[in-house]
């Protein structure tokens, strides 16, 4: 099907044309028909099936501008929120609707200043959430409901905040669901919230005869950076992603693939927002080679031209392998995806293999060069700037400061110093331990038995002690002299 043959406003045939839109993909020629009749629709669909568009257009066809918010659009990530956000706008600008992006990890201020003038909300749960129990938004008008990648939703343990978002919703509305798969539990939100529901799915968009999959199995873990390297340095064409497990390990990849003069852009979810949205812009204007990412982060983002998957760290399930290497091979183009093997990694992938499908073939290892690799981070390596843990510094004019071992805080009144070989002369109701001179203290009552206090009248002390002046000591050690009792 065309674009021109769809039945929706004219301006948005226009710029469908203006982008370069032609051919419906599998998923849009199915959906959009059935969601311009108001039917609510659950689509399977893989990442890149052009899924948003299929949702995107029919909605704007409907909403009404300067009427106040009509659409929400949940989606699992910032990164997939920003996305979906920009296919929104760019539809939305001929026919003057407004699309506000809701996501955490950025003031909420202009984000309740840009609601109040949209028609489209586009925003993760916990931050949609947050704005209606601060009642910056009222979602009672609301006609349309979008839940994006729903799977990843449910999987990172959303379903609460969205079952309590869709109860500041009204019951009479249009819903629907996008997602990878459709298991068990997609099936129980279905029921609970959509009203007889048109289930559209559609195949897998890798051509499987296009797509190689192979493993390294390495026996030393030392080596698998470096063949990480070579294999990246021998396959230049196209995208590169590699999947890591964690965070940290997105950032140690990154930081030693630069290092070895790759050009390398991480995204996780432990980023700042700032640094995320310079990763993906540097892949719109193709200044990275390599992304390295976290399943979550990567997870609906549309990502073109990627030639090689690196699986650094085996995923779990064959689920979450089929997610990875469903971004390469497309639209007729080969693809490989290639798993880094370690002992350590076998039982995961033994779970990958369950799946008989998947066709995975062992690879001799390459001939490589050894190379460096740290896994320390450059701000593990900087020393404290802060005054408050460093014991080699003065805060004699501290009045009420607490410092360690070998700081000056003769001046300080209400200091109580944590090393016993320290001087205070002068604090009249200061406890001090051993080798301590306390002898202007009038209340002090020391903790050391070899310390002297022949001027307190009601002391009671230990062995070795000279106490030739207290009136009213009782010694404990037959051996101490006590003249004057």
């Amino acid at each position: 099907m065309k674009f021109n043959e769809i039945n929706i406003n004219e301006k948005l045939k226009d710029k469908t044309n203006e982008l370069g839109f032609k051919e419906t993909t599998l998923i849009q020629e199915k959906c959009i028909p059935e969601i311009i009749e108001g039917k609510d629709v659950v689509g399977q669909a893989e990442t890149g099936s052009g899924k948003t568009v299929a949702f995107c257009l029919p909605l704007l066809d409907k909403i009404t501008p300067g009427e106040g918010i009509q659409t929400v659009v949940l989606t699992p990530t910032r990164e997939l929120c920003v996305q979906v956000t920009d296919v929104f706008k760019e539809f939305g600008r001929p026919l003057k609707i407004k699309t506000t992006s809701i996501y955490g990890g950025v003031s909420i201020e202009p984000q309740i200043k840009r609601t109040r003038r949209s028609e489209v909300i586009v925003g993760t749960p916990g931050r949609m959430l947050d704005h209606l129990r601060r009642k910056t938004m009222d979602l009672g008008e609301i006609r349309f409901l979008v839940l994006d990648e729903t799977d990843k939703m449910l999987e990172m343990g959303f379903i609460d905040d969205v079952e309590k978002i869709i109860n500041y919703m009204p019951k009479q509305r249009q819903t629907l669901m996008f997602s990878a798969t459709i298991e068990r539990s997609i099936h129980r939100l279905m029921q609970r919230h959509l009203n007889s529901p048109t289930i559209i799915k559609t195949k897998s968009q890798v051509d499987s005869s296009k797509l190689k999959q192979v493993y390294y199995d390495i026996y030393q873990r030392t080596d698998k950076f470096s063949i990480l390297i070579h294999l990246l340095k021998t396959n230049k064409d196209g995208l590169a992603i590699i999947f890591c497990a964690t965070r940290r390990e997105c950032d140690i990849i990154e930081k030693n693939l630069r290092v070895h003069g790759i050009k390398a852009s991480a995204i996780h979810g432990g980023m700042n927002q700032n640094k995320r949205m310079k990763s993906l812009e540097s892949l719109k204007e193709q200044k990275t080679d390599v992304l390295v990412a976290t399943d979550v982060a990567a997870r609906g983002l549309d990502i073109k031209n990627v030639s090689h998957i690196y699986n650094y760290d085996v995923p779990k399930t064959a689920i979450e392998y089929i997610h990875r290497i469903g971004r390469t091979a497309r639209a007729g183009k080969n693809g490989a995806a290639i798993t880094l093997l370690t002992g350590s990694d076998h039982e995961n992938f033994r779970r990958v293999q369950s799946n008989k499908e998947l066709n995975i073939e062992k690879a001799d290892i390459p001939e490589f060069k050894q190379v460096s690799f740290s896994r320390k981070m450059d701000h593990e390596r900087k020393p404290s700037q802060n005054k408050h843990w460093n014991n080699n510094q003065s805060n004699s004019n501290n009045r009420n400061y607490r410092q360690g071992n070998k700081t000056s805080n003769s001046n300080n009144r209400n200091y109580r110093p944590r090393n016993n070989n320290q001087s205070n002369s002068n604090n009249r109701n200061y406890r001090q331990g051993n080798k301590t001179s306390n002898s202007n203290n009038r209340n002090y009552r020391p903790r050391n038995n070899n310390q002297s206090n022949s001027n307190n009248r009601n002391y009671r002390q230990g062995n070795k002690t000279s106490n030739s002046n207290n009136r009213n000591y009782r010694p404990r050690n037959n051996n101490q002299s006590n003249y004057n009792k």
